[in-house]
């Protein structure tokens, strides 16, 4: 039987309608590329009209205010009952804190020529705290690091450091490690502290100082106090996140066996999460040591101080072998707390057992360690580092030798490739920034914000706008963006490409890993000298600077994001008959957006940190607004406020490139 059909067209029925087409939104990149079309062609119209320049010399009203509230508080602070009862109370107890371990191990006191405790004993105790809390290993590298400072003729510098150091870590891990406890047990308590700890950590170093200055006065507490405060907020994030991190089923275990709540805190919760809180202690101190150096600027001792002079005075050898000092100081102390923390695990796993021949020895070594303590608080020979630091003159000279050779022969290379990067890329970006006019600068910036970001992030854009306009400082702003940009491009450019090799190989990975992990504990003025001699004082050598300082994070964000790409993915690629330059770029990459958009995060908020920084070698702008705003006094209204600037462009990017991860994440 056959059945026919009829045609709509025959019966006079309509046909059903097909169902309505939505209009297709345009992507976000294609946004992005018609805002800055538009802006171009408006900046081609209105260049050089109202871009609020000022002048080096030249004030704002908001800047003779803070002036003048510098000179009111200088001129009230010993009567004012805040200062006498509370900020003068402060500066008091640090100070006798610092002063005590200065005294202890660097600088002559209570009568004495030499401190409390010679070069010889801090040796012997350096040697023997690495071995108790690490490995025989690590307590040589302790004893040869500590003597190499010495013989570099920077003991007392490098004891002056390391005092700080101490001083700002031990009150930051009081007050840190109880705070990190408590927002790990309260989801309450962990709501309200991670905003702070994200805008704390999002700040760059410089900015802490003035502030302080304001209240403390300039010296070695104001020093302290920034560092403990720049130190603080990674004891606290991290032992939060490992009290956090202890499975639920272990603490309910403890529950049903009657345990108080103070009980499962301190047999169950901090010994599970001992070597976590241990790696909390190792970024507090290479925190802390990385502030110290920069705390120079408002008279903080030791060999920050030796760096910034030789720095301003363009001596690259001094820098050099100052620099290599903190670094050497740097390895041994995180060497020291990393071995410390792998033991806490070892320790744990053991549960409770030890080498019977390690309680003898570590006895032994306490004796030996007592008597070179004593020898070198009864002896001068003991007490003064012997010599006159031979080995440190000729790091020197080798280093202004290489300075010398590289700039006679170096010279066309290096300037070359300067001269490319800042006529090709910086001056044009630089000067689209500067002479457009304001509005039109802060609408760009506020509409890329909300599009990358979100609503809110346009929000927090058009605020920080506003302030920046309000800080009087709007051209030296756009001139710090300017270099943040383009060195946060170049760290991309670095961090996707060696990123994405060290995510496909895991010898490649291997390899450069520990070269990575050196690089971030060495503090950030290292990282001027080499550059300083190839570049000379100029703001490419801050930028350059800044793209070594901050590559590594971002390479190690991007190779764990390529390598978290599931392999059954990739394989499916290969089999499909994908190169290997297509899984990378239509497979791995776009599978890891989230991890490109964090690697681009972190490098902003770095390279901003060591741009503001690169301000004693010639970077200019907010940089050099802070600096100059320390050594000359009626500038400081303006470096206040170019601390602010620094502050809300670090805001600015954070808040645009977290919502933008989490957006890619989505």
């Amino acid at each position: 039987m056959t059945v026919a059909v009829e045609r709509p067209e025959e019966t006079g029925t309509d046909a059903p309608d097909p169902p309505p087409r939505t209009a297709r939104r345009p992507g976000r990149p294609l946004v992005v590329a018609a805002i800055l079309v538009l802006w171009l062609l408006l900046f081609a119209v209105l260049r050089g009209r109202h871009t609020l320049s000022l002048a080096a010399a030249d004030l704002t009203d908001l800047h003779r205010w803070f002036n003048d509230v510098n000179d009111s508080i200088g001129a009230d602070r010993n009567s004012n009952p805040l200062f006498l009862y509370f900020f003068n109370e402060i500066r008091l107890v640090i100070d006798t804190l610092v002063t005590f371990v200065q005294e202890l191990i660097s600088q002559p006191g209570a009568g004495r020529p030499v401190p409390q405790i010679g070069w010889l004993g801090v040796v012997g105790l350096a040697g023997y705290v690495s071995w108790a809390v690490g490995h025989w290993r690590v307590a040589l590298l302790a004893v040869a690091g500590f003597t190499f400072l010495g013989l570099q003729g920077l003991w007392q510098e490098s004891m002056d450091t390391l005092a700080l150091t101490l001083s700002a870590v031990l009150v930051a891990l009081l007050l840190a490690i109880p705070l990190g406890v408590w927002a790990g047990l309260s989801d309450r308590v962990h709501r309200i502290v991670t905003p702070f700890l994200d805008f704390m950590q999002t700040m760059p170093t410089f900015v802490y100082l003035a502030p302080l200055t304001l209240f403390f006065l300039i010296g070695p507490a104001s020093a302290t106090i920034a560092t403990l405060i720049y130190a603080a907020p990674p004891a606290i994030r991290i032992t939060a996140h490992a009290i956090r991190s202890v499975p639920t089923t272990t603490v309910e275990a403890a529950d049903s066996l009657g345990a108080t709540r103070r009980q499962t805190l301190t047999k169950v919760l901090l010994p599970m999460s001992a070597r976590t809180v241990v790696m909390g202690v190792n970024q507090t101190i290479m925190a802390a040591l990385a502030m110290v150096t920069v705390a120079a600027l408002i008279d903080a001792p030791g060999l920050g101080k030796t760096v910034v002079q030789a720095l301003q005075s363009l001596d690259v050898g001094t820098a050099f072998n100052a620099g290599l000092a903190i670094v050497v100081m740097a390895i041994v102390l995180d060497r020291v707390t990393t071995a410390a923390s792998a033991r806490q695990e070892a320790a744990r796993h053991a549960h409770g057992r030890t080498a019977t021949w390690r309680r003898p020895l570590l006895g032994a070594g306490a004796a030996v360690t007592a008597v070179l303590v004593s020898l070198s608080h009864t002896y001068v020979w003991a007490a003064e580092f012997p010599g006159e630091g031979g080995v440190g003159s000729a790091i020197s000279r080798g280093a202004d030798t290489v300075t010398t050779w590289a700039q006679d022969h170096l010279s066309g290379l290096t300037n070359a490739f300067r001269d490319a990067l800042t006529t090709g890329l910086l001056n044009p970006f630089q000067t689209l920034l500067t002479d457009s006019p304001w509005w039109l600068v802060g609408a760009a910036l506020i509409a890329l914000g909300a599009v990358l970001g979100g609503w809110r992030a346009g929000v927090t854009t058009a605020v920080c706008v506003g302030l920046l306009v309000g800080t009087g400082l709007w051209s030296d702003s756009m001139t710090t963006l300017a270099s943040t940009v383009v060195a946060t491009v170049l760290v991309m450019v670095l961090g996707i490409g060696l990123g994405v090799w060290m995510g496909r190989s895991a010898l490649v990975d291997r390899l450069l890993r520990p070269t990575l992990d050196a690089a971030q504990v060495m503090p950030p003025f290292v990282y001027l000298v080499p550059f300083l001699a190839l570049f000379g004082a100029t703001r490419f050598t801050a930028i350059v600077a800044a793209v070594v300082y901050a590559a590594p994070v971002a390479v190690k964000i991007v190779a764990d994001g390529v390598r978290n790409v599931p392999a059954a993915t990739v394989e499916a690629a290969t089999s499909a008959g994908c190169t290997t330059w297509q899984i990378v770029t239509k497979v791995q990459l776009p599978m890891a957006r989230g991890a490109l958009t964090l690697a681009t995060n972190q490098g902003l908020i770095y390279v901003l940190s060591m741009v503001v920084v690169g301000g004693l070698v010639g970077a200019g702008a907010l940089g050099y607004d802070v600096v100059a705003g320390f050594s000359q006094g009626q500038l400081y209204g303006k470096g206040l406020a170019a601390g602010l600037a620094i502050v809300l462009l670090g805001v600015m990017f954070d808040r645009i490139t977290q919502a933008a991860a989490r957006r890619t994440s989505a």
